[in-house]
């Protein structure tokens, strides 16, 4: 190599190394709905706090930020810069936050710019006053499907199941990646709505967990599944978890977290996110069940 090309090699090296060097952390932003559940389930706030932790402490997906907010967040510069939103709380929570409309205004905006989207638990749901009569609703298209609670057009059930086993629906899927199945005593929404075409999933909407429920007529049911948008953009629902202990089960917060990082388009890494195991306590919840009533493994 020539001086001169081995000059021009090294400040092409350094400019590159330098604009890595200035790259912005992937952020996500965290938003805690209103929630009135009695201590020890939902535990929205303190799910909040632990998933920004679990994010901010992956030891293979470095370099990731989250925000956590109560709030619509008021300074439109938090939203430009989310790579994804993470819901959790009672109700899908734009439904239930001040300016309804307003809200989900800017979160189409966002959605239309390619963010991705995460809803948890009851964050998932829509009831009848947030949808149209034959269920029709941004979020049907954003997350791929939703849990639909008192709604005319359609029935999902919320039932507490003392040993639902979850299982892996799509092994080639990256948000299926380093988890297992497992079994929680927990409560998955079941008959999950997906649209007018006799309930199927859209093509571009993948199921990626299932579970064989209600035990006295069982059929799998999809209790976690995400969608590739035509706007770039990737969403992901999961029905569980409605007890705080079992954020403590590693499988279930590795397909939490994969599917995080995976709507934020990051590389879900070949044996899923790794995080060391957080202290659930240290969250600060309402209440924390012993040790011994932590998810049954199988």
């Amino acid at each position: 190599m020539s001086g001169m090309k081995r000059l021009l090699f090294t400040v092409c090296l350094l400019f590159a190394t330098t604009l890595l060097a200035a790259a912005e952390p992937a952020r996500i932003l965290i938003l805690v709905g209103p929630s009135t559940h009695p201590p020890g389930s939902h535990e929205v706030a303190a799910g909040g706090r632990l998933m920004k932790h679990c994010l901010e402490h992956m030891v293979n997906v470095p370099g990731v930020k989250a925000d956590v907010c109560d709030q619509w967040p008021q300074d439109n510069a938090v939203l430009d810069a989310a790579s994804s939103i993470v819901f959790i709380g009672d109700i899908f929570p734009p439904q239930r936050l001040p300016d309804t409309g307003g809200t989900l205004a800017k979160l189409a905006a966002m959605m239309q710019r390619g963010c991705g989207i995460v809803c948890v638990h009851y964050a998932t749901g829509l009831r009848k006053d947030d949808v149209a009569p034959d269920g029709e609703h941004p979020l049907l298209h954003w997350m791929g499907g939703y849990f639909a609670t008192g709604c005319a057009h359609h029935k999902s059930i919320a039932r507490i199941f003392p040993a639902a086993t979850i299982t892996p629906a799509a092994a080639a899927h990256p948000v299926n990646r380093g988890w297992q199945e497992f079994t929680l005593h927990d409560e998955p929404y079941i008959n999950n709505y997906f649209g007018t075409d006799g309930n199927r999933p859209a093509a571009n909407v993948t199921v990626l967990a299932t579970s064989m429920l209600p035990p006295e007529a069982p059929r799998p049911e999809a209790v976690a599944w995400c969608v590739q948008r035509a706007d770039t953009g990737r969403g992901f629902g999961i029905v569980m978890p409605h007890f705080y202990r079992n954020w403590a089960d590693a499988d279930l917060r590795r397909l939490i977290l994969n599917g995080i990082v995976w709507t934020a388009r990051l590389e879900v890494p070949a044996d899923g996110v790794q995080t060391p195991p957080p202290e659930l306590a240290a969250f600060a919840p309402e209440s924390v069940e012993p040790a011994a009533s932590k998810a049954i493994r199988k």
